[in-house]
């Protein structure tokens, strides 16, 4: 066995991880209209919202949004981009967003999710103002590259 002593960078890393837990993520994807997925979620105040959850322990948070987009909806996503990293002051939660696309899939509903659509600028449903600004942050990084 290859037992390896962990570097003073990953010590510190992995106790900030476990005293600013939990880690959300949030991904802004487009599909080939650039037009944004948003889900319509069971639980939360805002029923359209974009897709998102929080990272089990080990997990990437790339491959997390893929795996979590497709259990709760059947979706098939490629999460491309790092966006954002944020701290959220009111909970000590650290969020991670990225940009990515749609590949396919069929949707199914869900225990968390009931719909989906994909929506236009002029199109998008009411949503909080912190989702509005990382899908207009998430255009301009598309447009720049």
């Amino acid at each position: 066995m290859n037992h390896r002593t962990k570097t003073p960078c990953e010590i510190f890393f992995s106790q900030t991880l476990e005293t600013i837990r939990p880690v959300k993520r949030c991904p802004v994807i487009f599909n080939e209209k650039k037009e944004v997925l948003l889900f319509k979620h069971t639980y939360r105040q805002h029923a359209w919202s974009l897709p998102g959850g929080y990272l089990k322990s080990g997990e990437h948070p790339k491959e997390a949004l893929e795996r979590e987009i497709k259990e709760e909806s059947g979706l098939v996503v490629s999460v491309d981009e790092s966006l954002k990293t944020r701290t959220d002051r009111d909970s000590s939660r650290l969020d991670m967003c990225y940009v990515g696309v749609f590949i396919g899939g069929e949707f199914t509903p869900s225990h968390e999710v009931s719909e989906y659509g994909f929506f236009s600028q002029d199109k998008i449903p009411l949503l909080r103002s912190n989702q509005v600004f990382l899908i207009e942050a998430a255009r301009q990084q598309k447009m720049v590259k």
